[in-house]
């Protein structure tokens, strides 16, 4: 029997932990892992014994976005199906950043595409300082749609567009500078590191902390309806299907450099 690709367990004083669980893919998510992050948070939401949640990644990274050999198979697939996928990743994303609970993502290692929507849909991010972040979609053909609104509220226009364009790579530090970290440290000192901000909000009382989150959210501008959900799922789905996403997918499958990057031939 395979393992399941996210583990949940909660503690005495009600801090639970969602575990991303594909290390032997970086915990790249796939349907499975989409749809574990969507049953995990919901049966936590309404478990009156939970009052937080952690969320963190097995072996050696936090999340390294999405599988991308999934991905291409998706491409195989028909309009309605590919929509589905990009439905039910918005929601999983949106999910988790509504959540009524306080939700705390501690990165390490890669935290790439899909990864970097997770951190930034959490309320707090704890991150190594040598994490490695990249808002990789543009990178593959793709389009980050579904955690664009949780990256813009976190890094700001300027941040968003800089990194969502060229799909850089940039360290724990440079996340904490720039945002998407709130807390950064020595890999081995995240559990330390994150245990008094647990404290913090173990001394608040639920309804108070669920009350002072939506109204945030609100005044935010990250509260959306399902018309607007439907928004960022299309573009998402629609842009897998472009031979463009083709081309990025097979460029990086077949370790190559994509038709749209300059031969050296064509420089001079």
């Amino acid at each position: 029997m395979s393992e399941p690709v996210i583990e949940t367990d909660i503690d005495g004083r009600g801090v639970a932990t969602v575990r991303l669980n594909r290390p032997h893919v970086n915990n790249a998510y796939n349907s499975d892992m989409i749809n574990g992050l969507i049953d995990a948070l919901e049966a936590f939401q309404t478990n009156k014994n939970v009052r937080l949640v952690l969320i963190r990644g097995n072996g050696r990274h936090f999340q390294a976005g999405a599988d991308l050999s999934w991905v291409q198979s998706a491409r195989n697939l028909g309009w309605d199906e590919n929509l589905e996928i990009s439905r039910t990743t918005t929601r999983a994303i949106y999910g988790l950043t509504s959540f009524p609970k306080p939700t705390i993502a501690l990165v390490h290692g890669a935290c790439f595409g899909g990864g970097t929507g997770i951190a930034a849909a959490c309320d707090i991010v704890v991150a190594a300082e040598d994490a490695v972040f990249s808002i990789s979609e543009a990178r593959w053909g793709l389009i980050a749609t579904p955690i664009l609104p949780q990256l813009l509220s976190r890094l700001g226009p300027g941040r968003t567009r800089r990194y969502a364009l060229t799909s850089e790579r940039f360290s724990g530090s440079r996340a904490f500078e720039i945002g998407l970290a709130d807390e950064i440290c020595p890999a081995e000192k995240l559990d330390e590191t994150v245990a008094p901000i647990i404290d913090a909000l173990l001394h608040c009382p639920p309804e108070a902390l669920a009350e002072t989150k939506a109204a945030i959210l609100k005044y935010a501008g990250l509260c959306f309806s399902d018309l607007e959900l439907e928004a960022l799922a299309e573009p998402h789905a629609r842009k897998r299907m472009t031979p463009e996403a083709g081309e990025g997918l097979n460029s990086f499958l077949e370790k190559r450099k994509p038709s749209w990057y300059p031969q050296p031939d064509k420089l001079s």
